[in-house]
């Protein structure tokens, strides 16, 4: 028989408890992962997405190398920025290093974005490509020369062209696949531009008339149409740019004014500037920023910022020459002919960048986040951040 004495005991009780409490953290870390797939399936997010998931990097390179030749266009690709010049394309992450190259020849290169998709094309060629951050989802030589082109959230895209015998343009939608899904040949004024709603079913065709600027929309593009369901005639105006927004309503800017069409048809009128000379804006999504010139005095102007049911955000007033803004987070990004201004949405924080030196010569601005962007020209990409308070 053996008898233990109190130490042993204590020392056993102590095991006891130690096995207990592994036990009991083993239980509650299967509860945790259980608990985090549930989340995960239904939801499409996880509370543990975050532990295995690297941190995006912040840039710290100061200066991209963007080596394709001239006439070079920029966006952002959130991971990646992507440059389309004469020599072809490239894509660098955040950290510029490169991820993608495609070389092939370009006379005027551009670029639309939404999202992590993009297409670039050659106005006035007929090269296209289309991506989805650093994968090639199409490539092909347009039929005829290119006008312009754009591309949806989910990777539907449009592509207007002049081609023989349809002197005043064709627009050709395209499925995410590539694979053309409607034609549509406008018999009167040409086609500027054509949008896509972000759901794949409305199109938005641009094009000038004798009698001013025309909007054609085409409801429900997967049947066969020979004419549009709703047309909008602006005759007090040029309208210069549309853009279908994530709710479905089509943003328009024109040469005096800020418009939004609805799903009816009907229209909304958020701004109007019949006094002032649009000199430039920038829009995500429901914000909106513009630049106004006031007429006949020099650089003077002002910068507007409002939302998409017309509320008036911010104004501030500007002696300089704004060459180019960029808009993110509703932080307005504004390249000067002196340097690089971080603006709040409301206009009334600017912040100088303590680099701005670096921007000189640059001719166009692009946000990549709330305090950092890119000062780009023909010979440059300048990383620029975001430093002390406006005097």
């Amino acid at each position: 028989m053996v008898i233990m004495n109190s130490d042993n005991k204590r020392k056993i009780n102590k095991l006891k408890l130690i096995k207990l409490v592994l036990v009991l953290l083993i239980f509650a870390v299967l509860i945790f992962v259980t608990i985090s797939l549930i989340t995960w399936l239904f939801t499409g997010s996880s509370w543990m997405s975050g532990l295995f998931t690297p941190p995006v990097p912040d840039i710290t390179v100061d200066e991209f190398n963007f080596d394709i030749g001239r006439n070079r266009s920029f966006a952002d690709l959130g991971h990646h920025i992507i440059a389309a010049g004469a020599m072809g394309i490239k894509i660098l992450d955040t950290d510029g290093r490169e991820v993608f190259r495609n070389s092939f020849r370009m006379t005027q290169p551009a670029i639309h974005n939404s999202a992590e998709r993009c297409i670039v094309f050659d106005v006035g060629g007929t090269s296209v490509r289309v991506l989805d951050g650093s994968l090639v989802l199409s490539s092909f030589e347009a039929n005829g020369v290119i006008v312009s082109a754009s591309i949806n959230q989910n990777g539907w895209f449009c592509v207007v062209t002049q081609e023989q015998g349809a002197f005043r343009g064709i627009v050709t939608v395209y499925d995410n696949y590539g694979t053309a899904r409607l034609k549509a040949s406008k018999g009167t004024g040409y086609v500027v531009s054509a949008q896509l709603s972000h759901d794949n079913k409305n199109l938005a065709i641009l094009n000038l008339a004798e009698s001013g600027s025309r909007i054609s929309f085409y409801h429900n593009i997967d049947t066969d149409k020979d004419e549009p369901d709703n047309l909008i005639n602006f005759t007090s105006g040029l309208i210069i740019d549309i853009c279908y927004l994530s709710n479905g309503d089509l943003l328009a800017f024109t040469s005096n004014s800020v418009f939004l069409v609805d799903a009816s048809g009907e229209n909304k009128m958020l701004y109007t500037f019949n006094d002032r000379r649009l000199g430039g804006y920038a829009y995500d999504n429901n914000f909106i920023a513009l630049h106004l010139y006031d007429y006949g005095v020099g650089q003077q102007g002002r910068l507007v910022t409002f939302k998409t049911d017309g509320t008036i955000l911010g104004e501030a007033e500007t002696d300089r020459e704004v060459v180019s803004m960029s808009v993110v987070n509703r932080t307005v990004i504004v390249l000067k002919n002196d340097g690089v201004i971080f603006y709040d949405e409301k206009l009334e924080t600017g912040l100088i960048s303590k680099n701005s030196f670096n921007a000189a010569g640059a001719n166009r601005v692009l946000a990549i986040n709330d305090t950092v962007a890119i000062a780009t020209s023909d010979n440059s990409a300048v990383v620029i951040r975001a430093g002390e308070e406006e005097q």
